[in-house]
């Protein structure tokens, strides 16, 4: 063998035997180390809340409007000239306060004339219970006839229906005359005034001279379904009535408390709701009538109820649960879910006072999980790893 040839053997050698290297290098890479680990997956970042045990109202909610209680039109009730008006439009008045008084010169004269009757006919009936005594004593000496006595007895009779006719009369005119003064037949608020003074008025003005609206208290007339009344009609069993709050409809301010005080006797057919009356102090006067509120009715009360939010609550097909950070991973949780709000969510099985619970971040989450809480999210910061 020629050196050309030997060093041609030399280098298809060193070809094969780099070759079977690099096999056994890929054999041991594939066989030789076993399959390789995946890393773990990050942690999922989860905002949380921690169950409370606290005691929740059950609410049912609606819409009403402010109505007084008494709101009266006052009404001439004798024709006459308005002589005064007592009062300021929008003054507050108390019950008995006069108001207006119409000129009741003509109906002083009519009473004086009246009582000057009766002034004459009682003078003409003392009269005539004289001679009735003098004809008495007469009779029993025979000397005058027993005629003359009955016929006297009847005079005297006619006298006094005749007085009694006169006191009739003088309560009547004494009737009219008061109705010369109007007062005010509620305390509240005097509106706008409808007729001047110097004006003629009758009884039969359609419009009345002022009306005088029952501020405080006030109430609030409102409807719930129909299918709340088993759970409304044991209310007005309660002593001082359900407790009810009344809010602007705007800005949802809360405006005044009162309690439940009535529920209509009959369900309007047309909407399926039943109407409802709520009284208010309202000494404030914060509340109007006419006025448009939204209304929350206390219809129940779970006490030491386990709660969270309503975002931590999800539905699987097997029904709803939660994710329970448990040593720093997520566990799913079975949960029955009693009264929910849009703030809040009673769990009555499931979970206990003081767990962890995840309220945000949950559509990455599965059993096992590991999670990052996040500060500031899903209502609150809780220790990482807690229960």
């Amino acid at each position: 063998m020629n050196v050309t040839e030997l060093r041609h053997s030399r280098r298809n050698q060193a070809i094969a035997a780099t070759v079977l290297l690099a096999i056994i290098a890929l054999l041991w890479w594939l066989f030789g180390t076993g399959k390789k680990e995946m890393p773990p997956p990050p942690p999922v970042p989860v905002g949380v809340v921690r169950a409370e045990q606290r005691d929740v109202a059950h609410m049912a909610s609606g819409i009403g409007t402010v109505e007084s209680l008494h709101n009266v039109t006052l009404r001439p009730q004798v024709e006459g000239v308005l002589a005064e008006v007592l009062f300021q439009e929008g003054q507050m008045v108390r019950k008995g306060d006069l108001l207006a008084r119409i000129d009741d010169r003509s109906l002083a004269a009519a009473l004086a004339q009246t009582q000057a009757e009766k002034a004459r006919n009682q003078a003409q009936l003392r009269a005539a219970e004289q001679d009735l005594t003098r004809y008495q004593n007469l009779v029993k000496e025979e000397a005058i006839s027993r005629q003359t006595v009955e016929q006297q007895q009847g005079t005297v009779g006619e006298l006094q229906a005749t007085v009694n006719a006169n006191d009739a009369a003088i309560a009547a005119a004494q009737v009219q005359m008061s109705y010369t003064r109007i007062t005010a037949p509620v305390s509240g608020r005097v509106g706008l005034r409808r007729v001047d003074p110097g004006n003629l008025v009758r009884a039969s003005d359609s419009d009345g001279l002022v009306t005088v609206t029952q501020i405080a208290p006030i109430s609030v007339v409102f409807s719930l379904p129909q299918t709340m009344v088993p759970s409304i009609q044991p209310l007005l069993k309660q002593q001082g009535g359900a407790l009810v709050t009344a809010f602007d409809r705007d800005k949802g301010t809360r405006l005044a408390d009162g309690r439940l005080t009535m529920i209509d006797n009959q369900i309007d057919t047309t909407t399926g709701t039943i109407k409802l009356r709520a009284e208010f102090d309202n000494a404030d006067g914060s509340l109007w009538p006419g006025q448009f509120v939204t209304v929350r009715l206390q219809i129940g009360l779970s006490a030491k109820a386990t709660v969270v939010s309503p975002r931590a609550v999800k539905q699987g097909l097997d029904g709803p649960f939660v994710f329970r950070v448990n040593n720093g991973k997520a566990e799913v949780v079975p949960v029955t879910v009693g009264y929910t709000t849009d703030q809040e969510a009673i769990i009555t099985k499931g979970i206990a006072p003081g767990e962890t619970i995840v309220s945000d971040g949950q559509s990455r989450l599965k059993n096992g999980a590991p999670v990052k809480i996040v500060e500031g999210a899903g209502g609150g910061a809780v220790a990482e790893g807690t229960h």
